[in-house]
């Protein structure tokens, strides 16, 4: 499903301040502003690097966000994370819908921790550690999946909630 660099593990970025990281990360912020979507990992631009930039929205006007209630009204500006890791701060795991750039006009419900802590080192370098809960824990979780080759549609438990995004939209509202 996708391109084979999709499923395939990304490299850890040896040195934040490279020229070429510094342009991948310009070039993701592009993307990711031209397209309006919550996140881009480096490997959906065809580099395998682990290299993440996400928002979370505090309004938006689609109606699949609407199908997540653990949605953040607080909202995250846009963060770049370099060489992230994830820790789950409790066992407790919710469902939700999901999409994704990769593989457009497709949707499904999966499974995620709702609570999470994450550290990454920002673009200028520096260590930062979040906590995150709901939409804006399961943002970074699907973007850091494809850090690992992992695309949502192989942790959809029921494969009725997976489908067309048209169709389900329509079939929910």
């Amino acid at each position: 499903m996708g391109q084979p660099i999709l499923q395939k593990p990304a490299a850890p970025v040896e040195g934040y301040d490279d020229p070429q990281v510094l342009q991948l990360i310009r070039d993701m912020e592009a993307t990711v502003s031209y397209m309006n979507c919550s996140g881009l990992a480096a490997p959906q631009v065809f580099v395998p690097l682990r290299v993440v930039i996400f928002r979370v929205l505090t309004t938006t006007n689609n109606p699949a966000y609407e199908l997540t209630p653990e949605y953040d009204p607080e909202g995250v500006p846009w963060t770049v994370m370099i060489n992230p890791t994830l820790t789950p701060l409790s066992d407790q795991i919710t469902t939700g819908w999901e999409s994704c750039l990769s593989l457009p006009g497709l949707m499904g419900r999966v499974s995620r921790y709702h609570s999470i802590e994450y550290r990454y080192l920002n673009k200028d370098g520096q260590e930062e550690k979040r906590q995150a809960h709901g939409f804006h824990a399961r943002v970074v979780q699907h973007e850091c999946d494809h850090l690992d080759g992992v695309l949502y549609p192989t942790k959809i438990e029921d494969m009725k909630d997976f489908g067309f995004k048209d169709e389900i939209l329509r079939s929910l509202f």
